[in-house]
Order: C-alpha cells, then structure tokens, then sequence
C-alpha cells in the first residue's frame, strides 16, 4: 500500500523513518572498487547454471553488491540503491540454492568422498555469520531507501523490517521502521508496540518519542469515536 506522508510529518524523506532527520544508511565501507553507475566494477560475471561456486566467491561478491548499494545511497541514488541491495541478496540465495543441490547430491550417494567433498563445500560457521549480516544489512537498508520515496510503500517497508527482526530480533533500525510502517498502515496498536519496543534499546531518541505520541493520539481518538457511537 502506497501512502503519501500526512501534513507536518516528513519521514518519508528520512533515511530510518525519523521525522525531519537523514539517515545515512548501512554502515559499509565502501572500496575503491565500488561504483554506482549501473556497472559492477572490478566483479567477474555470475556462474552459468549448474557450475559449482566456491561458497566464499558468491559471499564476497554479495558484500561488493552491498557496499555499492551504500554508495549509491550515499549519492541519494535510491533507485539504483534498492537494485544494488537486490543483486546481494540474490548472490546470497544462489548461495543457499548451491547449499541445497550440494546436500541432495550427498544424500542420493552412498559414496564416504562425495559425502565428504559436500561437507567441506557447506558454510563455515563464520561464513554463516557473514550471510546472516549481509541480509540483515540488505533488508535495513532496502527499508531505509523505500522511506526516501515521495509515496512510500509502507507494506514493503513492514516485510522487510520484519524480515530483519526474525534475525535479529533486537533491531533498533527494524523496530522503529516496523513502528513507523504500522502506524501508516493504520495499524496503531502494532505501531505502538514496535515503538516502544525501539523506545526500550534507545530511549533518548526524540524521533521515536514523537511517532509513540502520534499513535498514542490515534487510539485515543479511536477509543473516543467507540464510546460516542450509539
């Protein structure tokens, strides 16, 4: 659902949903390898269909993908941004796609060094950590990006935030953004709970304060509106 932002409210233009505050995105540094013309600079094509990818190659080309989204975010790029977050994650899922394939292979073969070659093909423990990070940061900032819309697509906003809050279920950024999506969305209880949930990791942020305010009003009037219905 597409909604432009109501008067004296501006958080569509900020880059965490924060009223008349710029965001500036995920904090990736960026390489000199990084651009955001369209080009994927100093990065070898993707694999053909079937061809076996070292684990690791697919995981770093995602983080170029990523850190390029950050800079195009940077230069308020917003649209190549998304694409930029899009390409990483995508590198991601042939990750797991490749994972899959890998653990079939294994299981149909009664063969101990095809077992073996498969265990040493999965994910480190590191390597999964790195995933999960990756996806997190893609998803915070996809979000981030769709705020900067002149229409915001707060359904969009909402599944991803909460894509990041099954990860990480602390998320100060995820909590606020779902916060925020809800109480557009009309959903002023959820609204309320996100935001107090956000309110408790970070209780000084003004921006967070205010949006708790707006929703609580909204109930109210609500509640009113029951009591005066006949």
């Amino acid at each position: 659902m597409e909604r432009k932002n109501p008067a004296g409210l501006t958080p569509a233009r900020s880059g965490d949903g924060h009223l008349g505050k710029t965001c500036s995105g995920t904090a990736t540094r960026v390489s000199r390898s990084d651009s955001c013309d369209g080009n994927t600079v100093g990065m070898k094509g993707g694999p053909h269909v079937g061809q076996a990818v070292d684990s690791g190659d697919l995981i770093q080309r995602a983080l170029e993908f990523k850190s390029q989204g950050a800079q195009c975010y940077k230069e308020k790029k917003f649209r190549e941004a998304i694409g930029k977050y899009h390409r990483a994650l995508l590198e991601l899922k042939g990750l797991l796609s490749q994972e899959d394939r890998e653990q079939d292979s294994a299981s149909s073969s009664s063969s101990s060094s095809s077992s073996s070659a498969a265990r040493q093909s999965r994910l480190t423990e590191e390597q999964s950590q790195m995933v999960e990070s990756i996806e997190i940061d893609c998803y915070n900032s996809l979000a981030a990006c769709l705020l900067q819309a002149e229409l915001v697509n707060y359904e969009r906003v909402k599944e991803y935030c909460l894509k990041v809050l099954k990860k990480e279920g602390e998320n100060f950024k995820a909590l606020y953004r779902s916060g925020v999506a809800f109480y557009h969305l009309g959903d002023y209880d959820k609204a309320l709970y996100y935001l107090k949930e956000s309110r408790s990791r970070q209780p000084t942020d003004t921006n967070v304060v205010r949006y708790i305010q707006l929703a609580e009003m909204k109930l109210s009037r609500c509640s009113q509106k029951e009591k005066e219905a006949p």
